[in-house]
């Protein structure tokens, strides 16, 4: 009886410790990239692993920068694209959330997150591409890590960096060579709001370019980038 009440406390207690380690790791990484640039990310090496099932030679395109060598037209349009509130949440926006919400439930699946861009970086640092409540949760612990140990300027400095923008092709440096041959702090407010319209989908609209949803997505963001505030 000893025995059985021996093992029936482990299997409850050891799910419990190795969530919490985790927990420990993430807190970890994340305290070392206050002031120490990520060489990679979970969703890059996976997306890595995908090009190299076809060509073993691939590599992806990604160069670090400073923040201050990404253009404003690029943080602003990403902003009014992505995240609109970015500079006064902390962290999650949980009318979003719970818009998103409603939809699933509407279809009975897991079709929309309501991320923000701190929701949006947790998630391609450290977790998978699956679509659970469970995934989400994570995600939303992570993303308070994230948002007490940074400052906004450091979480969207590392977003700008690491955030897909096409087949391969990671963070703003990249994108901005890939789709336009001039360095990110060169963009033109048009491309900036095109580059953040693709965020959504950057291999599909890496793909086609001539949508016409793209085109006209990029002249409302060009609206809106105005008014987006800068952290």
């Amino acid at each position: 009886m000893k025995l059985l009440r021996k093992l029936l406390l482990w299997l409850v207690v050891a799910p419990i410790v190795a969530v919490l380690v985790m927990q420990l790791y993430f807190f970890v990484q994340i305290w070392w990239w206050i002031d120490h640039n990520p060489g990679s990310t979970s969703f890059m090496d996976r997306q890595l692993s995908v090009l190299q099932e076809k060509n073993p030679n691939a590599r992806l395109k990604h160069k670090w920068v400073p923040y201050d060598r990404v253009s404003n037209h690029l943080k602003r349009a990403i902003i009014a694209a992505e995240d609109s509130n970015f500079s006064e949440h902390e962290g999650v926006d949980w009318n979003a959330m719970q818009r998103a919400y409603e939809r699933n439930t509407k279809k009975g699946k897991v079709i929309a997150g309501g991320s923000t861009i701190t929701q949006q970086l947790a998630k391609n640092l450290f977790l998978s591409g699956e679509r659970s409540y469970l995934r989400k949760a994570q995600e939303v612990v992570i993303t308070y890590m994230l948002e007490h140990l940074m400052e906004k300027e450091r979480i969207f400095e590392i977003y700008l960096n690491v955030v897909e923008w096409g087949v391969g092709v990671f963070g703003a440096e990249a994108a901005a060579q890939h789709y336009y041959g001039v360095s990110a702090a060169n963009l033109s407010a048009h491309q900036a709001a095109r580059l953040a319209v693709m965020l959504p989908r950057p291999r599909f609209y890496d793909k086609n370019r001539n949508s016409a949803y793209l085109a006209r997505r990029t002249n409302l963001i060009l609206r809106r980038m105005g008014a987006a505030e800068l952290p």
